[in-house]
């Protein structure tokens, strides 16, 4: 059987070496710490992290042939998967070793985790079969082990326990704790995350503004507290609840896929239901009250100036300043009809247009997606040609 890897890694690095002459293995770990230092911040910085233990012990194997050296590299890590692939990318950055010119090419990035799995499952399968055919226990032995594979899937965002598509999944369901986390990915639900405290953790409301989100709460008084909480500091699309008296992590795999089917949209919820919750009014608009033609004259007029212009009712220019000052400018005042900017739309500017009452936000282009009510209208410059 082969070794495992070290206990603490959960990704291995792979990468290739090529360097136009001799080098030696200090050559190539002395590289490697020098020319990416600083390249990614303090916090992943190489020496700090193999420091406290979060990058392992780099192994260079070094072949020379005809005056050319090729080194193999592994690195491994116990940072998450972004992070970790960060680390590899920033290896391709190394252009020389020692006095050579160099090229360093990352092959993969594999997941240990997968292999210590692989092994756990053969080697209980041995164990079943040399020891416990016909036992009258090896049903509950069975599901037991089921159960260990299904409880490795739990992972870590930020600290908190999550399923492996929390990051990669446009939609994300949000529930109490780890139990409900490990209740879900037993049934096959990989993309939640769980609270974990009595406080919404910063990580979380940050999730929620990236992604559609599914509070899935308890059907006690606790699941109404969390609501509450949720509702007032992070971003939520729906609601969905577990049956009266009970808690997520006891449901069975049809009452939690009822319940995902049943849930409702936050304006859908009843007064009581919302009761304490932050609020905000906005004016309705129509994607037809919107003279496409006019703001796109507007938006060409300022191009190239950096430019913002404050519109009335009647989409009449009440106000152009500099798109610096428009934050400023914005905290004098209650409310802003629309804008016409010169600049990327992200979302630190639609979250303020959004405490304006805004119903419409016209820019050159996106800098980031964006996530927002259909209250607001949003439109690039292109999109005005649609």
């Amino acid at each position: 059987m082969a070794k495992l890897a070290q206990n603490f890694a959960k990704y291995m690095i792979y990468a290739t070496l090529k360097a136009t002459g001799i080098v030696e293995k200090p050559d190539v770990i002395g590289a490697i710490f020098g020319q990416t230092e600083g390249l990614l911040g303090s916090d992943l910085d190489l020496r700090e992290l193999q420091k406290t233990g979060r990058i392992g012990r780099i192994e260079v194997n070094i072949k020379t042939d005809e005056g050319m050296s090729t080194a193999h590299i592994t690195i491994p890590s116990s940072l998450d998967s972004s992070e970790t692939a960060l680390i590899a990318a920033s290896l391709e950055t190394i252009d020389k070793v020692g006095p050579c010119e160099a090229e360093i090419k990352v092959e993969k990035v594999d997941d240990i985790r997968f292999q210590k799995r692989e092994y756990v499952m053969k080697r209980a399968q041995e164990i079943l079969k040399n020891s416990m055919d016909d036992s009258p226990d090896s049903n509950k032995i069975s599901e037991m082990i089921k159960e260990s594979v299904r409880t490795s899937d739990v992972c870590s965002f930020k600290g908190l326990s999550c399923g492996p598509e929390v990051e990669t999944n446009e939609e994300i369901i949000v529930v109490e704790g780890r139990a409900d986390v490990i209740n879900l990915l037993r049934n096959g639900i990989k993309n939640c995350i769980a609270i974990e405290g009595s406080k919404i953790p910063k990580s979380v409301i940050e999730l929620t503004r990236e992604k559609t989100v599914t509070a899935f709460l308890d059907g006690d008084r606790g699941g109404d507290l969390d609501l509450k909480k949720l509702m007032s500091v992070a971003d939520v699309d729906f609601v969905a609840r577990a049956d009266e008296g009970m808690e997520v992590e006891e449901l069975a795999k049809k009452q939690i896929y009822k319940a995902l089917r049943d849930k409702v949209h936050v304006s859908k919820l009843n007064t009581n239901e919302t009761s304490g919750y932050k609020k905000t009014s906005y004016k309705k608009t129509s994607i037809e009250k919107i003279d496409k033609i006019r703001l796109k004259s507007l938006l060409l007029e300022i191009l190239g100036t950096r430019a913002v212009l404050i519109l009335d009712e009647n989409e009449r220019v009440i106000k152009k300043l500099p798109l610096s000052e428009l934050g400023n400018y914005s905290s004098s005042i209650k409310t802003i009809h629309g804008i016409v900017f010169d600049g990327k739309i992200n979302q630190d500017l639609i979250d303020l247009m959004l405490q304006k009452k805004a119903t419409f936000v016209i820019g050159a282009d996106y800098k980031e997606k964006i996530k927002h009510p259909g209250r607001l209208r949003i439109y690039s410059g292109k999109e005005l040609n649609e």
